[in-house]
Formats: C-alpha cells, sequence, structure tokens
C-alpha cells in the first residue's frame, strides 16, 4: 500500500482498461478504448483537443458521472464500458478519494465565510469537527490564504483567490488525487502564477496524484512528470494519442500535437487577416459608424437596498467608464479579476441598469427602438446585441443543440439559412442532436457563440470567448470574428488572451481594480 505522505494523504493510483463513456443522447462515446496507468503520487497534464473526453475522464474520477441528471439525461441512458479503478476500486465506490476542481471560479464558490466554504467538504465526508477546523487552517495556509480570517466574506476575493479557495476545501478533504479541470482558463496572468504555485506547493507536502486538463502547455509542463495526450471518438488505437516525458513529447510529437490542435510553447495558430481597411492596431481610435456609447458609467450587479423606508443605490464596482462601440471595429476589455469587465459587458449590453451614467444606442443600431438598450424588448435586444456569458450554460434553452441554434431565427421570424454555415464553422455538425449540456467545455463555448451569431445582431458582446478552445478551434473562432468585423459588425471582447485581441485588432479598454480605480 502506498505510504501516507505529510497531511494525512495517501497518494492514489488510476488504472484504465479499454475504457469508454457514452453520455445519455449521445450516439458516440466521450471516450472509447482508454488504456491508462496512472502511478501513485505522478503529476500528468491531459491534453488534447476539445471533444477529446478529457472532461468526461475527470469527471469520472471523481465519481461523479452517471449520477440523474448530471449529463442531460436520466441515469441509465449513459453507457460504460471497460473499468476505471482508483486503487482497484470503481471511483463511484469510494468519493472523497479524488477532488474535483473546475474552470469557473465563482461556480465552486459554496457558502459566504472564507472558514465554512473550506470545511464544507470535510463536513460531507463526516471528519469529526475538532479535526475539521485543524484541516481548514491547514490547507489555508497551504493555499496562500492563511493570513485572511475564517469569516473573510468568499464574495470579496478576486478570481485567483477562489480557485485557491477551491483548492484548499479539496484539501481538507485529504483526497489521494487532486483533479484539475482548466482551472486558470478564467483567470488573468497573475491569477494563473497563484493557482498554479500553489499546486505546486501543495503537491510538495502532500504528495497527492494529479491530473491536469489545460488546453495551454506552458503553464503546467515544469510541474508534470508526465504528458498524455487523447484523441476525440472512436479508434483503432485506442484514445490515448502520446504519452511520455514532457520534453520529449514536445520535442519529439511537436507537428503531431500542433495538428491534434494542442497549444504548443512557441507556436501561435494561423488566423484569417483583417481587411486592411477594416482592421486598426490596438489602442487606435476608430472611425467607423457609432452604435454604442457609454459615458461615465458607474457599474454593479447588486440590486438596491432598503434601509428602513430609505432605498440605497448599488455599491458599484468600477465607475467613470467611457467607451464606444463603433460598427466593423472590436472593442477589447481587459483587467485583473474582479475589476467588474464582465459587470461593464452585461450593462453595455442592456442587461443590466447602469448605478449611475448611461448606456445610448445611435439610431444606426436602435433602428426606432429608443436611445436605452436596457429598456428594449428581449426581441429588440437580441436581434442587434448578442451577448455570449461567461458561463454557456447560462443562455442554454433547448435540449438539442440544433433546437438551440434554430431558437433565435425562428422566435425573430429571421431564416435558417445561417444555422448550416455556423455548425460548420464551429465544429459543432456531428452534435446537431446531442444535448448540449452533455458538451465538452469548449464544445458549449462555440454552441454559446454560435446561437447569438444565428440571431444576426449587429453588435457582439463576448466575455471569455476563447476560454477552453484548442488551438485549431481557437483559430477558426477567431478567424470567424474577423470576417464579421470586416462585414460591419461590431465585437467586444472580455479576455485575457492577447493573441486573440491581436487578431481582432481595435481599441482596448483597460480596467483596473476599484481600488485603482477610485484613486
Amino acid at each position: 500500500m502506498t505510504p501516507i505522505r505529510d497531511g494525512g494523504v495517501r497518494p492514489a493510483g488510476v488504472t484504465a482498461q479499454g475504457w469508454a463513456w457514452r453520455h445519455a443522447g449521445r450516439p458516440r462515446p466521450a471516450v472509447q478504448g482508454l488504456n491508462l496507468d496512472i502511478r501513485a503520487g505522478e503529476r500528468v497534464l491531459l491534453l488534447g483537443p476539445s471533444g477529446a473526453g478529457k472532461s468526461t475522464l475527470l469527471h469520472a474520477l471523481a465519481g461523479v458521472l452517471g449520477d440523474t441528471n448530471d449529463d442531460g439525461g436520466e441515469a441509465g441512458d449513459s453507457d460504460e464500458s471497460g473499468s476505471l479503478l482508483i486503487d482497484g476500486q470503481p471511483p463511484r465506490a469510494q468519493r472523497g478519494r479524488a477532488g474535483l476542481m473546475q474552470q469557473d471560479p465563482e461556480t465552486q464558490v459554496i457558502l459566504s465565510r472564507l472558514g465554512d466554504d473550506v470545511a464544507f467538504g470535510a463536513e460531507n465526508l463526516a471528519v469529526p469537527p475538532a479535526e475539521i477546523w485543524t484541516r481548514v487552517h491547514e490547507a489555508l495556509d497551504d493555499v496562500g490564504l492563511g493570513h485572511l480570517p475564517l469569516d473573510h466574506p468568499t464574495s470579496a476575493l478576486s478570481g485567483g483567490q477562489k480557485q485557491r479557495l477551491a483548492l484548499a476545501g479539496i484539501l481538507a478533504m485529504r483526497p489521494g488525487i487532486i483533479l484539475l479541470d482548466e482551472p486558470t482558463a478564467n483567470l488573468d496572468p497573475a491569477g494563473v502564477l497563484e493557482v498554479r504555485d500553489a499546486v505546486g506547493r501543495c503537491l510538495e507536502k502532500t504528495g497527492a496524484t494529479l491530473v491536469v486538463v489545460e488546453h495551454r502547455v506552458a503553464v503546467w509542463k515544469d510541474l508534470v512528470d508526465r504528458i498524455v495526450v487523447l484523441q476525440p471518438g472512436a479508434s483503432n488505437d485506442g484514445a490515448v494519442l502520446i504519452d511520455g516525458p514532457p520534453d520529449l513529447v514536445l520535442e519529439q510529437a511537436k507537428e503531431m500535437l500542433i495538428r491534434a490542435g494542442v497549444w504548443v510553447p512557441g507556436h501561435v495558430p494561423a488566423t484569417r487577416q483583417r481587411g486592411s481597411a477594416a482592421a486598426l492596431p490596438p489602442g487606435t481610435a476608430g472611425t467607423g459608424q457609432l452604435l454604442l456609447a457609454a459615458e461615465k458609467l458607474a457599474v454593479s450587479r447588486e440590486r438596491p437596498r432598503r434601509r428602513g423606508f430609505k432605498k440605497l443605490p448599488p455599491t458599484p464596482v468600477q465607475t467613470g467608464i467611457s467607451a464606444q462601440v463603433r460598427a466593423g471595429e472590436a472593442l477589447t476589455v481587459t483587467g485583473p479579476n474582479g475589476s467588474g469587465k464582465s459587470t461593464f459587458a452585461l450593462t453595455l449590453a442592456g442587461l443590466l441598469k447602469p448605478v449611475a451614467g448611461a448606456v445610448s444606442a445611435t439610431l444606426e443600431l436602435s433602428a426606432g427602438a429608443g436611445i436605452d438598450p436596457y429598456k428594449w424588448k428581449a426581441e429588440q435586444l437580441i436581434s442587434r446585441i448578442g451577448t455570449v456569458f461567461q458561463e454557456p450554460e447560462h443562455q442554454f434553452v433547448t435540449g438539442r443543440v440544433l433546437d438551440e441554434l434554430l431558437f433565435g431565427p425562428r422566435h425573430l421570424g429571421h431564416g435558417e439559412e445561417r444555422v448550416d454555415e455556423l455548425l460548420e464553422r464551429l465544429r459543432l455538425t456531428s452534435l446537431v442532436d446531442a444535448n448540449p449540456y452533455t458538451l465538452s467545455g469548449g464544445e458549449k463555448r462555440r454552441l454559446s457563440v454560435a446561437t447569438v451569431l444565428a440571431a444576426h445582431p449587429q453588435v457582439l458582446v463576448l466575455d471569455e470567448p476563447t476560454f477552453g478552445q484548442d488551438a485549431t478551434t481557437w483559430a477558426e473562432l477567431a478567424s470567424f470574428l474577423s470576417e464579421l468585423l470586416d462585414a460591419g459588425a461590431a465585437v467586444v471582447s472580455v479576455t485575457h488572451d492577447q493573441e486573440f485581441s491581436s487578431v481582432l485588432g481595435g481599441t482596448e479598454l483597460a480596467m483596473g481594480t476599484p481600488e485603482m480605480a477610485a484613486s
């Protein structure tokens, strides 16, 4: 038996033999013919194109595949074959042996106070109360949050801090294997390093096994012992395309990795170039037709509060924002996590009411609907300003990919001729009958973009449009959006992706933290 390391952790081993999983309602397996051995204490970076089944494997190891409605159907609708074992036992039989951290920091925060959130998992494993709080303090120290009081509000944490909080909750459970599903996808560069370094410290202390899914290799390459690349779909050769030490894999299989859509360090995929008349260097003032303008905007997601008979306005996360959205031009919104980028984007898109200042639409965009997008009816808004949320699931309304794409055009009375093009360009053709909730993270993102584009809006507001994309689908999406810009659409992107911003060009709105904005 593997010895227990510091922190009471016994590293876990993984064995897969011919393992396959088909999600409910899907004609083909997400993973098929997986043969894989991971030794206890080993650190593995799991790569592969979008849709190769990486997240499916992690969810299986966490023991959460197959629950009722876990993948869009009733329990029993899914198919599993072969074997997948942790220390010789099925993962579902020993939940708590694996700890899973996912992409979105917001969705993993459960409780309002720091200490309670870290304790939650250990409490559900029936750890004795006295031991729980010892574990909580140790875990917070391990991830670099030990300086904060236990009653610190989780809502006041940055994105990187929330991911480290999620990691602390996992560590307090003392799992033998830590599973990370693109844990830095939604983080600013500082947050990426915070999370990676916290993971490294925890592994050095506990010796736990690590399996991390990430499209971009450079962040994790020096922290892992091994790279395993999965290939999508059924294959006579099995699910594993490449397996070996990081430097050897990157040196000997570089071209194969690039063809597979892996983000190889130093390689940026080729994209369509903007038309010379429309392309502007980042930061250049635009000259296209003005469509939307924000003037001295203050933004917040809070609702007005009442104190007795007095109505108090929301506390803004950012103030004094001015920006212009012009036809045929891109506006990129950048800044650290917690600076209010997404809140600003939702306000600009007419989905949140400004705390102060105004968002105004010109006649070219409003076409008689009025100057204030927040007051437009739903059908007026989606046909003029299309919004892609940071979490794709927040905008799905049907149980089938094709129905999702047809929903907007049918309700607006538009033609459906663009749907086939969107399916092909965004690599969704083989998924038309799938439930949107069973898609991979990258596929969900592409579907959320496609559903908005199907309504033919003149302004696109995209929140982290490239997260979860392999290099191939990233290039296709960036190229498609550059075509739309050349055709006269306006694109507003909230993103940490500098390569993506460079492809689209246009102007940049850099937002600092609220403290910086107030100074």
